[in-house]
């Protein structure tokens, strides 16, 4: 592709300097900047950029991006009836060095909260689960003694088992993003003849996590958890915070890996 270059060369920018909050302060000190000598630009900028802030900061300003992410996909219900013969669960971030488990990378509240919700569907439908996620884009190297790194897969997989007390089929430890996540997965899955699958993700992520599953050949059920613009409004969603600008930022940066898995990946 003709756009190849520079897809890899917007690729290679850091996520942070791309999304709020620090996208935002960018735009607000290039507006102090302009102050001096532009005094009506400088305002009208960094104005904007403040504004923006803060809006984003909101839980009303983070439902305007949550929300069409989340209408993409429902609840499952009735997973018993669903036909699927696997549960698939998608790695989040992870902790690293928790010392109160011995120094072991585990999942962080994100995951834990796919874990939770991976397990309830476990226990009701009993099929066999498939933990997925590498090291991300950082990669990683095997620790002494190991033929390869610790994943994140190899920390869900400890969790679901010694927490939840469930067992764990497939762990699949190389991927670094969802689209390897599902080429990944759906080759350990197809060699072990399944087809359909239960897929686990926040409902933010599953649109995304959906397309690129498809793609890779299996039939694929949402099962997405961690459902946000299902809260009551109230006054609180008017006052600045810092879930609101989480929410925004996870939302945003769904909006963005849409646009970018269908320029490269779909």
């Amino acid at each position: 592709m003709i756009l190849d270059p520079l897809l890899d060369l917007l690729n290679a920018i850091p996520r942070d300097l791309i999304l709020p909050p620090t996208s935002l302060f960018f735009v607000i000190a290039v507006g102090l900047a302009l102050w001096r000598r532009w005094p009506r630009a400088g305002r009208i900028v960094a104005g904007s950029g403040l504004a923006a802030l803060t809006f984003l900061c909101t839980g009303a300003g983070a439902q305007l991006f949550v929300g069409p992410l989340e209408g993409m996909t429902t609840p499952l219900r009735a997973p018993e009836r669903a036909g699927a013969q696997a549960i698939v669960v998608l790695a989040a971030g992870h902790m690293r060095r928790a010392p109160e488990y011995e120094g072991r990378d585990i999942p962080d509240y994100i995951a834990l909260a796919r874990l939770r919700y991976a397990a309830h569907l476990q226990r009701r439908t009993g099929l066999p689960l498939l933990v997925s996620g590498g090291n991300g884009a950082d990669g990683g190297r095997p620790a002494p003694g190991r033929m390869r790194a610790y994943a994140k897969a190899d920390g869900m997989a400890a969790a679901l088992r010694e927490d939840f007390g469930v067992p764990v089929r497939w762990i699949e430890p190389r991927s670094r993003d969802t689209a390897e996540n599902a080429a990944f997965s759906a080759e350990m899955l197809k060699a072990g003849g399944v087809r359909r699958i239960l897929l686990v993700t926040d409902a933010m992520h599953m649109p995304r996590a959906h397309a690129v599953f498809a793609r890779a050949g299996l039939d694929v059920v949402d099962a997405p958890t961690m459902f946000f613009t299902r809260w009551p409004p109230n006054i609180d969603a008017w006052v600045p915070g810092a879930e609101g600008m989480r929410l925004s930022w996870y939302a945003i940066y769904e909006w963005l890996g849409l646009a970018w898995y269908r320029i490269r990946v779909l």
